[in-house]
């Protein structure tokens, strides 16, 4: 990993600039600067230019921008027929921002595949941070009154930064992610950036685009505002069952 050519970002300044993201490397595949913080400033300037934070417990803090970039449109969602089949049953019930800490931890928690984590106790903190602020929201599947799955990231415009998605039951987190892109769609939402590939998302319509269509995308959508019904909630708590929601044909 070729550290001493990035841009080290200075701690004690959350509003320095990064540097360009066409100036991220190769290889690793979008490393583009290291240091920083994880202030709301430093991660709010950091989205907003097509950047997010990514590293292991004990190493620098690593910015990326990777090319290419997996991307969904909310009404290009994909759901399969045993997905279908699973929502009609009725066996979930959804809801928004009302258990974003308990998200997040459920995405740092360790998979039997997946014995070691990214998201750190520093990265929790921040992000509830966001959340606080009302730039971070999660979206959360129930079961029988538990929670068993959902998904979090950062909403800025009419973009969604999707961050990390967990399940304990078989088709939570596909659950949850129809029921993010239902809303998301709903409330004007243009583009829900992935981040990176991975078989999960792209089992569920997600597609990877060159990093110079996502930043023409990101500049177009960043700065238009969503419906002001985005996020509001309306009764406490505001959950939907997934046997009476109107799931596409």
């Amino acid at each position: 990993m070729k550290l001493n050519m990035l841009t080290v970002l200075n701690p004690f300044d959350p509003a320095q600039p990064f540097p360009p993201v066409t100036k991220a490397l190769n290889n690793p595949n979008g490393l583009l600067a290291m240091g920083g913080c994880l202030s709301v400033r430093r991660l709010e300037n950091a989205y907003r230019h097509g950047i997010f934070p990514w590293f292991n417990e004990g190493e620098p803090l690593l910015w990326w921008s990777p090319d290419p970039r997996l991307t969904l449109h909310p009404e290009h969602l994909k759901i399969s027929r045993s997905l279908k089949k699973t929502l009609r049953k009725g066996l979930f019930a959804f809801s928004f921002d009302q258990a974003f800490s308990a998200v997040v931890r459920g995405c740092a928690a360790p998979w039997p595949d997946r014995p070691d984590t990214w998201i750190s106790a520093n990265m929790i903190s921040a992000y509830e941070a966001l959340h606080r602020q009302g730039i971070a929201h999660s979206f959360e599947t129930w079961q029988s009154g538990v929670l068993v799955g959902g998904l979090y990231g950062v909403a800025m415009g009419q973009v969604f930064f999707g961050e990390s998605m967990f399940h304990t039951a078989t088709d939570a987190s596909k659950a949850a992610m129809v029921f993010a892109c239902n809303r998301l769609s709903r409330w004007g939402y243009h583009l829900i950036d992935c981040q990176v590939h991975t078989t999960h998302l792209v089992s569920l319509g997600a597609g990877e685009i060159p990093r110079s269509r996502f930043m023409r995308l990101l500049e177009q959508t960043i700065r238009m505002p969503p419906s002001p019904q985005a996020w509001v909630q309306h009764g406490q708590p505001p959950t939907f069952s997934s046997a009476e929601y109107p799931w596409p044909d």
